[in-house]
């Protein structure tokens, strides 16, 4: 495997910078990198940077990973936000996959607006706005 994710805990969350080589394994294989990390540190609020270098993955792959990893990782995270500025027309397609299954997820093209939406999750769920809606 030819990736590497460098983990930074942030007040409410946690940040993952990926980077390496884009193929099928090797995002499945930092995803689950990703859980295993946010199940260690008991934190489940998670900004994903993917900054993989090489050719784009085709639709198929990417249903494929959102779908298995969707159904791998539902109920195991509170929010996710992800960030591949070379995703392009495949964005909104890898959301409605992980949001049909039930993943609290959305994708961005610029760290920037990952960084508010995670962060607004957080500060929303700091301040009990998510347990007085679940009363």
């Amino acid at each position: 495997m030819t990736y590497a994710v460098q983990f930074e805990a942030r007040p409410g969350y946690l940040f993952a910078h990926v980077t390496g080589t884009n193929n099928r394994e090797n995002v499945m294989a930092y995803m689950q990198d990703v859980r295993s990390h946010c199940e260690q540190e008991n934190c489940f609020r998670v900004l994903i940077h993917e900054e993989l270098a090489g050719d784009r993955l085709d639709s198929m792959d990417v249903f494929s990973i959102t779908s298995e990893g969707s159904m791998r990782a539902l109920g195991c995270f509170d929010a996710i936000a992800y960030v591949d500025e070379e995703m392009e027309e495949h964005r909104e397609f890898a959301e409605t996959v992980s949001v049909n299954r039930g993943m609290p997820v959305a994708f961005f093209n610029d760290l920037e607006a990952a960084t508010r939406w995670i962060e607004a999750r957080t500060d929303a769920a700091d301040s009990g706005i998510f347990s007085e809606l679940a009363d």
